[in-house]
């Protein structure tokens, strides 16, 4: 039975791929959460997209477990790109989707490229009898369905030391450039590295990863940390090195769109339960005067930065953590609003789906009693931190199966709503501290 075989899924992100009785790859789906996705094509009412429609022809299921998100959505396109599968409509119906190109160049750019955009160059050069501005590209990927590339450009620009300015082209010495000073810039804007090494250093390293490969950049990165150690090149040797741990590392939760979130409506009851606006809380502690709170939202597209908020705690003495949350939540909640648009009152604030919040049992507890007050039904989930942040606990504040079931399926969305509320809270706190 398909659905036995499932249940051995990870709870990992990953590509799944369903076939036919002919042993026809006919889709292609992309998830965080491998075996929550394809559990939910069995479960609750089916939706009018075509392979939902059409399961009953699925009969084998295979998947591709991946370290990220971001490695799903590669692996994902590779796989359309290739196999052409009859449902995969998304992707091949690319009016809207978005490619990255390498452009030929002495030191290739790397860019988002909209698939009419792409295709406008053929059609313009063609009618003018220009040679084909395609031809400027040394590689082109994707497309990448609904992807949010702005967000990955941000991510493969960190990954890969990509440069976003124009070498130097002087007799005097040029000004570095901010990501330079940062140390995410290989040093093109002052000549610092030629066109050779950043070809070899950056460009082919991306597009082996672009190309589904994460495990051969790795391996030949440590090689190459290796022999700079070797030849006693401590500075490179380090640059490798922490590329590695963040190529081991990926956080990119704000790649997410829609499609990642699918899985995430359950049937319970009469009503859909659907997740679309997670709360993360923590309590930043510094002194009996120095205490802050913040309030971090996340929603399908990953965080909104414009909902964020920040607590100067106003009624607490001395230092107790549990307090202080309970003073945030009371007072974010006189802000609540019951999901009626209300134009007169600019002030009111959506209510979340979930309410997660940086700490153990009492916080949790405390999280519970101020929902109750304010006679609010709104699951609550605790992560506690072991020594040095390294271990990560799950306190559930309900016992529902399927809100239980959720939250182990989606650990590291969890997890990363948890840092973004502990840095937005530092951030805050080291600015009071600074004024």
């Amino acid at each position: 039975m398909l659905e036995d075989n499932i249940k051995k899924f990870p709870q990992a992100p990953g590509i799944y791929l369903f076939y036919n009785s002919k042993k026809e790859l006919i889709y292609v789906g992309k998830a965080t959460s491998l075996r929550s996705r394809v559990q939910s094509y069995f479960r609750g009412v089916r939706s009018l997209r075509p392979i939902e429609q059409t399961m009953h022809e699925v009969t084998d299921i295979k998947i591709k477990q991946t370290d990220s998100v971001l490695e799903a959505v590669i692996l994902e396109a590779n796989y359309i790109k290739k196999f052409q599968p009859r449902y995969n409509v998304d992707g091949k119906d690319d009016k809207s989707w978005n490619y990255i190109v390498i452009t030929d160049e002495e030191f290739p750019q790397v860019k988002t490229l909209r698939a009419y955009e792409y295709n406008n160059m053929y059609e313009h050069t063609k009618r003018m009898k220009l040679r084909n501005e395609r031809d400027n590209f040394l590689y082109v990927f994707g497309p990448y369905p609904g992807l949010k590339t702005r967000e990955m450009m941000k991510l493969l620009q960190r990954l890969f030391y990509i440069s976003v300015c124009k070498p130097c082209q002087s007799c005097k010495p040029c000004r570095p450039c901010l990501y330079r000073q940062m140390g995410q810039c290989l040093g093109v804007c002052i000549g610092e590295i030629s066109s050779k090494e950043y070809k070899q250093k950056v460009i082919r390293p991306l597009v082996m990863f672009l190309r589904g490969n994460k495990s051969g950049v790795i391996k030949k990165m440590e090689r190459e940390m290796k022999r700079a150690g070797k030849d006693e090149n401590f500075e490179e040797a380090g640059r490798l090195r922490n590329q590695i741990i963040a190529l081991n590392r990926i956080q990119d939760i704000a790649l997410l769109n829609k499609s990642f979130f699918l899985d995430k409506k359950f049937q319970i009851s009469n009503f859909k339960f659907q997740i679309d606006r997670i709360e993360g809380y923590d309590i930043s502690n510094f002194g009996s005067s120095g205490k802050v709170g913040s309030m971090v939202v996340f929603d399908m597209n990953g965080p909104v930065k414009a909902e964020y908020r920040k607590f100067k705690i106003k009624n607490v003495k001395g230092q107790s953590d549990v307090d202080c949350l309970e003073e945030v939540l009371s007072r974010r909640l006189k802000h609540a609003d019951i999901r009626i648009t209300n134009d007169a009152n600019k002030n009111m604030w959506l209510l979340p789906d979930i309410v997660l919040i940086d700490g153990g049992k009492p916080q949790v507890g405390v999280a519970k009693k101020v929902l109750a007050r304010y006679g609010m039904d709104i699951p609550v989930i605790g992560i506690a931190k072991g020594p040095e942040r390294k271990k990560n606990e799950f306190i559930f504040g309900s016992q529902e199966r399927l809100f239980i079931k959720w939250v182990n399926g989606n650990h590291d969305l969890l997890i990363q709503v948890r840092d973004e509320a502990h840095r937005f809270a530092i951030t805050y706190q080291r600015k009071l501290r600074r004024l």
